[in-house]
């Protein structure tokens, strides 16, 4: 952002609030609006963040997916109105703010380790936790009977 007062408060209405937090490394679904003749609609662009240029309204970051065996790279401006919403699907475990490495590798040596968003994640732990059986909570408060042996006894094991 620019140190000028007047600059820094003329820029700051321009940035957008609404959109969610995201890294290197996240996959992410970039919804921006085509406009193709006197039609708009909106084009879904499905890939990993690789990297990310701060910088107030003109920050921007780069997105890379892979259609049809050809690498395809995309540099959206963070700010823009043309960016109906971004979601953020899946949240990577990387180690670097730039993955151009990526860029070198194909297949299952370009997959980035990461969590499930919140949203996926807890609706399958739902799924599971309503498939799994229900333990009474009295059979829980009673205490186990002691096996064979003194009641009582500790066993202590070095």
């Amino acid at each position: 952002m620019s140190q000028h007062p007047i600059l820094r408060a003329i820029e700051t209405t321009y940035l957008r609030t609404d959109l969610p937090d995201f890294r290197s490394g996240d996959s992410v679904r970039v919804h921006t609006l085509i406009k193709e003749g006197d039609k708009e609609r909106v084009q879904v662009f499905e890939g990993v963040v690789i990297g990310q240029h701060r910088g107030g309204s003109r920050a921007s970051f780069t997105v890379r997916k892979v259609s049809y065996g050809v690498g395809v790279e995309r540099i959206f401006p963070l700010h823009t109105s043309r960016i109906e919403r971004i979601e953020v699907l899946q949240k990577g475990h990387v180690r670097r703010a730039r993955l151009n490495y990526l860029r070198d590798l194909q297949g299952r040596a370009a997959r980035i380790k990461g969590e499930r968003a919140a949203t996926e994640a807890s609706g399958e732990s739902e799924a599971s936790r309503a498939a799994a059986p229900v333990a009474s909570p009295t059979a829980a408060a009673k205490p186990a009977a002691p096996s064979s042996g003194s009641a009582g006894a500790a066993v202590i094991r070095s």
